[in-house]
């Protein structure tokens, strides 16, 4: 039997490729008593479900869609160290040793994406390895100088490529110079999220889809987690919901914003596409709210993405603005047609910073991955997991970045009118650079 509309997957682009289809798993229905229920099935939630099911805890995870539903199946599939913030940005909030710790654990959550595909044998993730950084601008040694600054203060080894170099990857106008990432990669980040379900449930966690929380209620020491059909008594609890957060916890539903992103997929046509991207690294430009694209089924098509709206506008519209700007950046594309088109929505903190923490005793949050889910969301679940196991509290030197009021409807309007903002300065800084 199909699953109902409203819990299949999105069509976007990974669900086409999915060769296994697998029914919904059940519905939660009548009570369970576990060690710790997570309540959201994207990468944050699988994360800590893997990591805690492995360590023998028992484990429930809920999900009112599916596993990777929501972002974590949506996305660009891009992973790389870093935030959406930027370092100098977090050094002034923190402190530069601070800021150096929480980069190194942004790499480390890049290295945890691998080794579980590697380790749990995930191909359908599909990792190429491979991300080219460009600038649409003449950045001078600024980006040669980061590229000295990453390998003396950790040791992360990354390419400067000039104009020339950058022309045997790209054949494009719009780009001045890069710097190329071996070490990160690209993949399919709903093949992942299905994986590393499976590998949970392997462990002995126990995953129920098309199951919503409802309400979570105080219980002695613990809490009980009702759903429509059923109720979970836990000692522990984590919230990993992102930008379709409801109201269940109401200091979360406060403290992100959810912003829609966009990503389409073009028609085939490898011959065409070579004439403008020869490469597998995938690329990303430092425009806010920037475009990143790589070549998808062996470089018979184009996934691109960028453009971000406070609302979910109708993606027909958003895929003709995404198409405009790659033909802007590669004008031998602009007979290259659209095959797809689809939106998701990202929660972002005020802050640009991932909320990893605990809410209060017994509760826990994971979310706000909008910008750099990939890395965030693995080393969050990790460091959530560690947290409950007793092994560390490395959860802490994220609580600098809480669960800030976002301003409501006045913050929305903020972040739209501060977007357009610094795409105007986006353009000027290409216009004279």
């Amino acid at each position: 039997m199909n699953a109902p509309a409203s819990q299949d997957y999105a069509d976007v682009w990974y669900r086409r490729q999915i060769s296994d289809p697998q029914p919904v798993r059940p519905r939660l229905k009548g009570r369970i008593d576990t060690d710790i229920c997570i309540i959201g099935g994207g990468l944050a939630g699988l994360t800590a479900a893997h990591e805690l099911a492995r360590a023998g805890r028992q484990v429930v995870l809920v999900d009112q869609h599916r596993v990777g539903w929501g972002a974590s199946g949506r996305n660009g599939g891009f992973v790389s160290p870093g935030y959406a913030q930027g370092f100098d940005k977090i050094a002034a909030r923190v402190g530069e040793a601070a800021a150096i710790d929480l980069h190194r654990m942004s790499i480390e959550g890049m290295e945890i994406v691998a080794d579980n595909i590697r380790r749990l044998g995930i191909a359908g993730a599909n990792p190429q390895p491979g991300i080219l950084g460009a600038v649409r601008y003449d950045p001078g040694r600024a980006l040669a100088d980061r590229r000295d600054w990453l390998a003396r203060t950790f040791g992360y080894e990354v390419d400067h490529l000039d104009r020339a170099a950058l022309e045997r990857h790209l054949t494009s106008p719009a780009y001045h110079q890069a710097l190329h990432d071996r070490n990160a990669f690209h993949f399919d980040p709903l093949a992942y999220a299905r994986g590393l379900a499976r590998a949970a449930e392997a462990d002995g966690a126990r995953i129920h889809e098309a199951t919503p929380a409802t309400r979570i209620d105080r219980d002695g020491a613990g809490r009980v987690i009702r759903t429509p059909e059923g109720s979970i008594a836990a000692r522990e609890v984590i919230v990993t919901t992102g930008g379709y957060t409801t109201g269940l916890v109401p200091a979360m539903r406060r403290a992100f914003l959810p912003i829609a992103t966009y990503v389409m997929v073009t028609r085939a046509d490898p011959g065409l596409i070579a004439r403008a991207i020869h490469t597998s690294s995938a690329v990303g430009d430092d425009r806010r709210a920037g475009d990143y694209y790589r070549l998808v089924e062996g470089g018979r098509r184009i996934l691109w993405g960028g453009k971000i709206t406070t609302r979910t506008t109708e993606p027909r519209h958003l895929g003709r603005l995404l198409h405009r700007t790659m033909t802007a950046t590669y004008p031998q594309l602009s007979d290259l047609g659209t095959e797809m088109v689809w939106s998701g929505l990202m929660s972002y903190a005020r802050h640009l910073m991932p909320q990893i923490g605990r809410v209060e005793s017994g509760l826990w949050h994971c979310t706000a991955f909008g910008g750099h889910g990939m890395n965030t969301t693995a080393i969050g679940g990790r460091v959530i997991a560690e947290g409950i196991l007793g092994q560390s509290d490395r959860w802490r030197r994220f609580a600098p970045f809480g669960l800030d009021w976002t301003g409501g409807l006045a913050g929305m309007a903020a972040v739209q009118l501060t977007y357009w903002k610094l795409q105007a300065q986006d353009f000027w800084r290409e216009r004279i650079g």
